[in-house]
């Protein structure tokens, strides 16, 4: 059986570490951010359609503490085939003592197939996955900038709540509605209300 995809990406550079400065393990060139999915083809026409009105925006979360789960979403197995090109995402750390959003990154290359599936002594290793039809992809990010400020989940849902009542930006926001999706869209007005928030003070 193979290992659940316990993390979402690995980031790379010269020292090693993503847009927090944690430090992982790597084989990507040049400051991007690998970030797994399942792309078997029975999959394909599910992420075309989850894909067709989505915005340019996305949350991606990752996680600085290791944590082992069963399966993987297959939603945000979509939403990873759906990013194009020049998209921007907030960068995500949960399973943390205080998850919240840390920084900027950028899509650099779309949905590609997963190496690690292929070899043996990875722990993303796929038996069942075959080379002529590879069940698992990635995607390159790289990284933006880091937040002016660290935007934590008890703020982001303090605002949701109250959005909730005056329909302001974050009322529907997948983090707080779909909350075990590791990849989530953004509508514009969802980017650009939480990017506005790291030049206020803390609410």
């Amino acid at each position: 059986m193979p290992k659940p995809r316990k993390r979402l990406g690995r980031a790379a550079g010269p020292d090693n570490k993503g847009p927090a400065g944690k430090r992982t393990k790597t084989k990507n060139p040049a400051g991007a951010l690998a970030a797994k999915g399942n792309s078997s083809p029975e999959k394909a026409s599910a992420s075309k359609n989850c894909g067709k009105n989505l915005s340019s925006y996305w949350l991606m979360k990752s996680e600085p503490e290791s944590r082992l789960e069963k399966g993987v979403d297959v939603k945000a197995r979509n939403f990873l085939r759906a990013m194009k090109l020049e998209q921007e995402a907030f960068f995500y750390h949960s399973n943390c003592k205080e998850p919240g959003i840390a920084g900027l990154v950028k899509i650099v290359k779309e949905a590609y197939p997963d190496h690690t599936q292929f070899e043996k002594n990875s722990p993303y290793y796929d038996p069942s996955s075959k080379e002529d039809n590879p069940k698992w992809s990635m995607v390159d990010v790289q990284f933006v900038r880091m937040m002016k400020r660290y935007i934590t989940l008890a703020e982001l849902k303090t605002h949701y709540r109250a959005h909730k009542t005056t329909g302001g930006p974050l009322k529907d926001m997948a983090l707080f509605t779909r909350q075990r999706l590791s990849v989530q869209p953004l509508t514009p007005e969802e980017f650009y209300f939480i990017l506005s928030l790291e030049e206020k003070e803390p609410s």
